[in-house]
Order: structure tokens, then C-alpha cells, then sequence
């Protein structure tokens, strides 16, 4: 193997050819006899030669800028995280002239999201990184991202018909089976499970259905219909929230709790502490510092992590490697259905690579 920071130059001497007509072959550009073209090649392949295609980038002098399309990180601590993913990618890739800037929209205002898509669209960006909280809104936005050719990468909720460049997280439908699985784990008695959803419009969110179907099929694949499965679409602010919670707890057939959100499964695993209720198992989502501690005293016992930070920073990575570097991207990048509990977490957390 010839020195690997050969240069230009050396592969022109090499060749017996000019400077210019190897960097005309290297990039494509201009005309070059067929003899001068089989020197080059013939020596390139001697050699080896493999072009520094970042070197070449960088002296194109072409800025990319992307457009992040995601809830207002403020709202809830699993966007703050996708939100750091975000922020460390700007960093890592701000040496190639990519540019991110963030459109934050209100977590629980489709309007609020309709407007910031819009501006997205206005802003006319090379890329598009969009977490589509609401199916039904996302849909005519899709199309018009498409009408301008901009690549689009979708993370977090995978929605069929947006067609976009990639989508980066997890299988939902398997997530919601594994979740019952969980719940099921070490149960020796029938019962009723409950499936909560806390603080979301479920018939507007593509993603948390998908977990609660395939929650219920786990059961249903299995021929367990001597549990009974209910689901509770719960908003806090709401004056009956505490009835409702109350009521189910008083259920003494109550077996186990799935909350398909990492700010639910908080909300629900302080409301069971409050209740001295250590006896109902609850599996929910992710590795938040509030979800945490209710692990580490044994409120909660599993949590499927999702891994938001890193779900976003891969996606800007995605987009920049199809406009920088011209790489194809994986159509789908799913996570592993990582399960954390009490006697793994610290392991997990010690490992950096959430």
C-alpha cells in the first residue's frame, strides 16, 4: 500500500500527466483525452487512491442549512433530549458549513404545528428534520415538503404515507408488544391491564396507537382473554384526572399498567408512590432523570428506552450525508427495544451510549 497522503500532484508525476487534467478526472469536469483519462485511472487504481471526499466538500465552499421541526423542548423532558441530540450534532458538523435552526411548535396545539411547518416551508431550507406529533396535520405538510424536492427525514413516529428520505426510531407495534410482555412477565393471576396514554390527542397520534395495538395483540396472539385490557386517554389539567386515576387503582383486579409516554409514565408512577401502590406493575418509556428515581425506589418496574438524543442526531447525520456526501441513506433505522430496569440502569447509564 502506496502512503495514503499522496497527493494530486504525485499522481499527475505518476502518470505523466498535468495537475489539472488529474483534478479534472477526480471531479468530473472538463474535458480529457481517453489516453491522458486510462494514465490517471491506471495509476489511481496502482495506488489505490482514495479521494479525501470532506476535503473535497469543504473546498466547494457550499453551506447546507437544516430545518428542525420539533416540540417546544421546554414542555416535556424527552424533546429537551431530542433537542440535545440536535445541538450536538450542529456541533459536530458546524466545521462542514451545516447550519441547523430549530422550529419549535407547542406540543399540544396542532395549529401551533401547522404555523411552524409553514415556516419551515417559507424558510426553503436544503433539509428537513420533522418529528410528526400529529398524524392527521403532517399529511398535507408532507406533500408540500415534497412539491419542493427537499429532503426530509422523519424521527420518533413513523408515519406510512410521508414517504420521506429516512425515518430513525423504533418499531411501535412491536414496542407495545414487548411493553405487554412485560406487564405480563411473572403474573400469576388474571386480571385487568390498563393502557394509558397521559396528556395526548390518541386519535391524532399515530404512534401511541400503534403501541396499544400491539399491546392488545400480544394478548390476543397469545389467547389470554381471561385479562381484561382497558385503555384511559387522560389529560392532568383536567378536574376529573385524580377521579380517574383513583377509580382504576381501586380495581382489585388491577395486574398491571402500560403508559405509552415518558412524561406519563412519570405522572402515573408519582400518583401510584402517593397511593402506597408498589404492588401494580407499570412499564413506560425512557431513562428521564424523574423516571429514574421512581426505578431506582421500585414504583416503576421497566422502561423501554426510545433513545430520543440520539434519535435526533442521527437524523441530521442522515440529511447531511445525503447532501454533503451524496451517500445513500437507510429508508428505515430502527433502534433495538432497549429494556432498563432497576438492576441495569446504572450499568446503562455508566456506558454513555444513551
Amino acid at each position: 500500500m502506496v502512503d495514503k497522503n499522496i497527493r494530486i500532484k504525485d499522481i499527475a508525476k505518476l502518470a505523466g500527466v498535468s495537475v489539472g487534467t488529474v483534478d479534472r478526472v477526480l471531479h468530473n469536469r472538463g474535458r480529457v483525452s481517453p489516453e491522458a483519462l486510462k494514465k490517471v485511472t491506471e495509476v489511481m487504481e496502482q495506488i489505490d487512491y482514495k479521494p479525501n471526499l470532506i476535503a473535497r466538500t469543504l473546498g466547494s465552499n457550499k453551506n447546507y442549512r437544516i430545518a428542525a421541526l420539533l416540540p417546544d423542548p421546554k414542555q416535556d423532558p424527552y424533546w429537551a433530549q431530542s433537542n440535545m441530540g440536535i445541538a450536538q450534532a450542529q456541533t459536530e458538523w458546524a466545521q462542514y458549513g451545516i447550519q441547523v435552526e430549530l422550529f419549535l411548535f407547542d406540543l399540544l396545539d396542532k395549529d401551533s404545528f401547522q404555523k411552524m411547518a409553514h415556516e419551515v416551508y417559507l424558510a426553503k431550507p436544503d433539509g428537513i428534520l420533522i418529528a410528526p406529533t400529529f398524524y392527521h396535520e403532517a399529511i398535507p405538510i408532507f406533500e408540500l415538503f415534497r412539491e419542493t424536492d427537499i429532503p426530509y427525514v422523519l424521527f420518533n413516529t413513523n408515519i406510512p404515507e410521508a414517504n420521506p428520505l429516512s425515518f430513525i426510531g423504533q418499531n411501535l407495534y412491536q414496542s407495545g408488544r414487548v411493553g405487554a410482555e412485560l406487564v405480563y412477565f411473572g403474573q400469576h393471576q388474571p386480571g385487568t391491564l390498563a393502557v394509558l396514554h397521559i396528556d395526548e390527542d390518541i386519535h391524532d397520534s399515530f404512534h401511541l396507537l400503534e403501541k396499544e395495538r400491539g399491546f392488545r395483540e400480544y394478548f390476543k396472539d397469545r389467547g389470554k382473554g381471561d385479562f381484561s385490557i382497558i385503555d384511559f386517554n387522560l389529560n392532568p389539567k383536567d378536574p376529573s384526572f385524580s377521579n380517574q386515576l383513583d377509580q382504576l387503582l381501586n380495581d382489585s383486579n388491577l395486574r398491571g399498567i402500560f403508559v405509552s409516554t415518558s412524561k406519563g409514565t412519570a405522572v402515573t408512577a408519582s400518583f401510584l408512590e402517593k397511593h402506597g401502590k408498589k404492588n401494580i406493575r407499570l412499564v413506560g418509556y425512557d431513562i428521564l432523570e424523574e423516571n429514574l428515581k421512581y426505578l431506582r425506589n421500585g414504583i416503576i418496574d421497566f422502561l423501554i428506552n426510545q433513545n430520543p438524543k440520539r434519535q435526533a442526531s442521527l437524523g441530521i447525520s442522515h440529511l447531511v450525508n445525503h447532501l454533503m456526501f451524496k451517500k445513500g441513506t437507510p429508508g428505515t433505522d430502527l433502534f433495538p427495544l432497549e429494556v432498563i430496569t432497576q438492576q441495569n440502569a446504572e450499568s446503562y447509564l455508566s456506558s454513555g451510549i444513551h
